[in-house]
């Protein structure tokens, strides 16, 4: 579990907590306070056509092997992201699923193009994905929900991580270090247009690092 304050307002910080199931179970209050907030995001806001269930958005990859990324304010959750390692599947008879990205290039997603890969996604234990992300846009946390998110990546031995999302978030991943690698073209659905791509996950140093020459460069220009 990793907690980092984030001073987001002048009122109070925001919290940031890696929770892993099952082991953290005790935290998992804030799991699905994370997945009443997707409902009203995905759902209620962005009209996508999700699987919900009263006020909760739950699908298939949030599974008991999962790992959030939860940012919280005085009890609130704020933000998030999920974490899935790409080597694992789970599912029966016809259908199996491992994570999102690999599941639509193989078909299994109606909703999700299939060509939004060039080559088959991996499968192995030093690969991991990353979706679901969401954040108040008045607190300014996504970039930090991401930084927390490679720090357990990193602290776990992990090689790569996979993410889908719009061009615009391919770009931040360059801000804070990474080196985003196409594994498709863009590709668009009735929720708008997105890429999924990889980047190498990096030391916490290297983050802090390229967000220093990040921020050097705006008092420059």
């Amino acid at each position: 579990m990793h907690l980092r304050p984030i001073n987001a307002d002048t009122t109070s910080e925001v919290r940031i907590e890696v929770i892993t199931l099952p082991g953290d179970l005790a935290r998992y209050h804030l799991v699905a306070a994370f997945l009443r907030m997707r409902k009203k995001v995905f759902v209620d806001q962005k009209a996508w056509r999700l699987h919900h269930a009263e006020d909760i958005e739950f699908e298939q990859y949030d599974t008991f092997d999962t790992t959030y990324v939860i940012a919280h304010q005085n009890g609130r959750v704020v933000g998030g992201a999920r974490l899935k390692r790409t080597d694992r599947s789970h599912g029966w008879g016809s259908v199996v699923y491992s994570y999102m990205i690999r599941d639509a290039y193989l078909g299994l997603l109606p909703g999700l193009p299939q060509d939004l890969c060039s080559n088959n996604p991996p499968m192995d234990d030093r690969t991991w994905e990353l979706t679901r992300l969401i954040a108040d846009p008045t607190l300014g946390i996504v970039e930090a929900i991401l930084e927390v998110a490679n720090a357990y990546l990193f602290a776990v031995g992990a090689g790569k991580c996979l993410f889908l999302g719009s061009p615009a978030f391919m770009r931040m991943a360059t801000r804070l270090g990474w080196s985003p690698m196409r594994l498709g073209e863009v590709v668009e659905n009735e929720s708008g247009r997105f890429i999924a791509f990889g980047c190498d996950v990096i030391t916490p140093a290297e983050v802090r690092a390229s967000k220093v020459r990040d921020s050097d460069k705006v008092r420059q220009s």
